[in-house]
């Protein structure tokens, strides 16, 4: 096992190991009971474990949410559904993101709940078998749910199909920029959306249009289920709010190769960075291919030695260099390249400014190469 304090295996066959992303699910603990009581007292939480629970690890993610306030789970497709079901775990399951004509029969034979935004959706499934559905409404965001327009036919075609409308949905555009109008503009739509749904004679078990920063910021979204995403692995949602989240991913790395170079000495491809001094540089062993950016190309910064220090030159796919200046650094010496405290190392949320993207797609980036190692909860040693 590599422990959470550094790289020191305590086993042979792991001394190989130079690179990994921690997760901390004592952190993912306290943030789902933290999220489950802001939301209404009314209001069920979905722990959204869609891609791989943000990079994080599916299984030991959802187990860990359902043990501290989770009562559902979310994820975009049944292939996701279905993993979690094969791996024994019961809770209701929402899926929501697939072609019309896709299978759904495993899916409902599975007690998997799915997401309809089309007619042809909704047809295939109520031809596939007794299903829970959750008719989606776009209020706003323009992206999946059934067109605003077109929401009466589909209600009035769920009725006449006799589908179990178990939930109606939206999705929030704006909820992490307070004050945004457009986030009334979607309550009172989707509340019209709801009475359209009444004068039918569906009456959802759950209705839910909260995601993260409605869950933190805008009470009047929760309803009866709210759906907890980024905020689970300890990102605050809310621009200029706190709402006491841990970060639970420390990705890091050890040192593979170090040298003292002079000034004038180019670094990585067409070198793009060349010393102005005497200095140590130090090859780290990840690069594009396991998620990080190449935007981070002599603009991001890792820790080493508690000591910020540039990323020099190009990010290359399996690999980039540190200038680590004066530092003494040696073979193996950890290099944490974005962590949970930010005295200490640079934040995921950081990376993502650098990249110029946000801290999803640094999170769900982090390939398949890197291992996952655990810590708290049923993983106190990985």
């Amino acid at each position: 096992m590599i422990g959470p304090g550094g790289f020191r295996p305590e086993r042979g066959e792991e001394v190989g190991i130079v690179a990994e992303a921690v997760v901390d699910l004592d952190a993912i603990a306290h943030n789902t009971r933290l999220l489950a009581g802001l939301a209404a007292p009314r209001a069920g939480t979905m722990a959204v474990v869609k891609a791989n629970a943000f990079g994080h690890g599916v299984l030991p993610v959802a187990r860990t949410v359902l043990a501290n306030g989770a009562s559902w789970l979310g994820v975009t497709s049944i292939a996701e559904a279905l993993e979690l079901r094969a791996a024994g775990i019961d809770a209701p399951i929402l899926a929501w993101l697939y072609a019309h004509d896709d299978d759904f029969a495993g899916a409902i034979r599975a007690g998997v709940d799915l997401s309809v935004s089309t007619p042809e959706h909704l047809a295939a499934i109520a031809a596939a078998g007794a299903a829970d559905v959750h008719l989606k409404v776009d209020t706003g965001l323009t992206r999946n749910g059934v067109n605003w327009a077109d929401w009466p036919a589909l209600v009035e075609a769920a009725a006449a199909l006799r589908v179990n409308v178990r939930g109606i949905w939206s999705h929030l555009a704006s909820a992490d920029d307070p004050g945004n109008p457009s986030i009334m503009r979607q309550i009172e739509r989707f509340e019209e959306a709801l009475e359209i749904a009444g004068k039918h004679g569906i009456t959802p078990e759950v209705r839910h249009l909260a995601n993260s920063a409605g869950i933190v910021d805008v009470p009047g979204t929760h309803y009866d289920l709210v759906r907890a995403g980024l905020a689970l692995y300890g990102v605050e949602p809310v621009d200029g709010v706190t709402a006491g989240l841990r970060r639970a991913m420390t990705l890091r790395a050890r040192a593979i190769n170090v040298k003292r170079v002079p000034s004038g000495t180019g670094v990585s491809y067409l070198h793009q960075y060349v010393t102005d001094r005497e200095t140590t540089m130090v090859l780290v062993p990840v690069g594009y291919a396991d998620g990080v950016p190449r935007l981070l190309s002599n603009r991001g910064e890792v820790a080493l030695h508690g000591e910020r220090r540039p990323i020099a030159g190009r990010v290359a796919m399996d690999q980039f260099v540190v200038d680590a200046g004066d530092l003494p650094v040696a073979l193996g010496d950890e290099i944490v390249l974005f962590g949970a405290d930010p005295a200490a190392a640079p934040t995921v949320e950081e990376w993502a400014a650098w990249a110029q993207t946000n801290p999803h797609e640094i999170l769900t980036g982090i390939g398949a190469r890197v291992p996952r190692t655990y810590v708290g909860q049923e993983h106190p040693h990985g």
